[in-house]
């Protein structure tokens, strides 16, 4: 089969050719995946997985890509929950062959089925952007309906997905970005649109999240906007100055998280780190709100079965670069 590889970790995107490489074998719960779509993020040639196995050996010619949408052609011994010929999306293993390539084997459990009326292009864009949105807007932000979050970069391919989850959570959303970003972002559907360049960030005023993909000066000030009892998500860099304060509170209590930064800003507590959960969790369904003569929202099986196959990895490590994350209250004075 034909397949883009990568054998020279120093020749970067110049690197990368087309090559016949061995039909995928399909291991215990694995599936073979026809790729129609696939999707690459450049960093991915600065991961370790990209070039070592688990083993820490090495690996090359390997096959980059990470997100998939395409046809089941087969199914592994013990694989359960797809079918020869169905519709899915989802991610590829880190430390495997993956998307750019005419067939993949794929873990079964890291795979959902694609609607019919879902493009396999749109598809193959989804995994790593939406799940990285929902991690950090749910998972570590706690994004419940009524609350207010700022979003950075919002029209960027995690902000715009982020904006439509939150405000579908019932959720007002203030988003920043550049001048040319800004009809994208009231398309969204953003309460409010700064212009970084132009707008101070502090014009958000007080809100109870705060989405970061930015970092820097942008992160770092926008520490001070958060809430007490608010919460601080970045995916680059710790912020250099907390809350009011201007400093970070030190904790014995800290944990280390893969993948994401998360500070809690604490308002009588006794200021105890606030668990963001391991890597890897099925994402909760995001909090809504409804009236109490309503009945309870019924969702199919398969729905509820779909998020929980497409998240098994947390893609916030792997989406950027792998970095390793502190969670650290901060408490305002």
């Amino acid at each position: 089969m034909r397949a883009i590889t990568v054998r020279d970790r120093a020749t970067g995107l110049a690197g990368l050719s087309l090559t016949e490489e061995p039909y995928p074998h399909a291991t215990e719960n694995d599936v073979v995946v026809r790729v129609h779509a696939a999707g690459f993020t450049p960093g991915e040639l600065d991961w370790p997985g990209t070039w070592t196995d688990r083993a820490g050996h090495d690996r090359t010619p390997s096959v980059p890509g990470h997100e998939v949408s395409g046809i089941v052609a087969e199914l592994g011994y013990g694989t359960t929950g797809l079918t020869v010929g169905q519709r899915v999306f989802g991610l590829t293993d880190w430390t495997r062959n993956g998307s750019l390539a005419e067939y993949v084997a794929v873990e079964a459990r890291n795979l959902a089925p694609l609607p019919a009326d879902v493009d396999h292009t749109v598809a193959a864009a989804l995994p790593i952007s939406g799940l990285t949105a929902w991690q950090g807007l749910f998972d570590h932000g706690r994004l419940t309906a009524g609350q207010t979050v700022l979003i950075h970069g919002v029209a960027g391919g995690v902000g715009s997905i982020a904006v439509q989850l939150a405000r579908e959570a019932g959720a007002r959303v203030i988003g920043t970005g550049r001048a040319g970003d800004r009809d994208t972002a009231l398309g969204l559907g953003v309460a409010a649109f700064l212009d970084l360049q132009a707008d101070p960030v502090e014009d958000a005023g007080q809100v109870d999240v705060v989405f970061d993909v930015i970092g820097g000066d942008i992160l770092d000030r926008s520490a001070a906007l958060v809430r007490a009892g608010g919460m601080l998500v970045t995916i680059v860099s710790p912020p250099r100055s907390g809350p009011v304060t201007g400093r970070r509170s030190s904790s014995s209590s800290s944990r280390i998280v893969p993948g994401w930064r998360t500070w809690h800003s604490g308002s009588g507590t006794d200021g105890s780190a606030r668990s963001s959960g391991p890597c890897g969790r099925s994402p909760r369904r995001p909090p809504r709100s409804r009236p109490p003569s309503a009945p309870p929202a019924r969702r199919s099986s398969g729905s509820r079965k779909a998020n929980s196959r497409l998240s098994r990895r947390c893609i916030g490590s792997a989406a950027f670069e792998q970095t390793t994350a502190f969670e650290q209250p901060i408490t305002k004075a």
